[in-house]
């Protein structure tokens, strides 16, 4: 049994309010994800019929969006995916820390990627703010 109310169901209900009062900054692909969303496994995508071998009962079977945005269609994307990064975790504590820096450093970080937020790196900028907060020394 799926859940009692689904993102489609928002959409069927509210989006063609919400497209109107956001017209202006809702863009063409986030208007087509919307439609995908909303026609995912009804009517409007077509369908098939299933039937049982054994007891002959049949039923219908809609075709899906396979719209990478859509939750119905990604569901077992994103449970593969998600088990695939907890058999990568090690068995310690994690703790996420989140932290911002100021806009001249942002816009360096931003353009340095590679070299200000590499992980594993005990000199890195990021390693020594990290080691500061946690109160050891660098």
């Amino acid at each position: 049994m799926g859940p009692a109310l689904e993102v489609a169901d928002v959409f069927r209900r509210h989006g063609e309010a919400f497209r109107q009062v956001h017209a202006g900054h809702l863009g063409g692909v986030e208007r087509r994800v919307m439609g995908a969303i909303t026609a995912c496994r009804t009517a409007a995508l077509g369908g098939h019929v299933e039937q049982c071998d054994d007891c002959g009962a049949t039923r219908i079977a809609y075709n899906s969006c396979r719209n990478r945005h859509c939750p119905k269609c990604q569901g077992l994307a994103r449970a593969q995916w998600l088990a695939a990064r907890q058999a990568e975790l090690l068995p310690v504590q994690y703790f996420h820390v989140v932290f911002t820096v100021p806009a001249p450093a942002g816009e360096i970080a931003f353009q340095n990627k590679a070299v200000v937020l590499s992980p594993g790196d005990e000199y890195s900028p990021i390693m020594g703010i990290e080691n500061s907060l946690a109160g050891e020394s660098a």
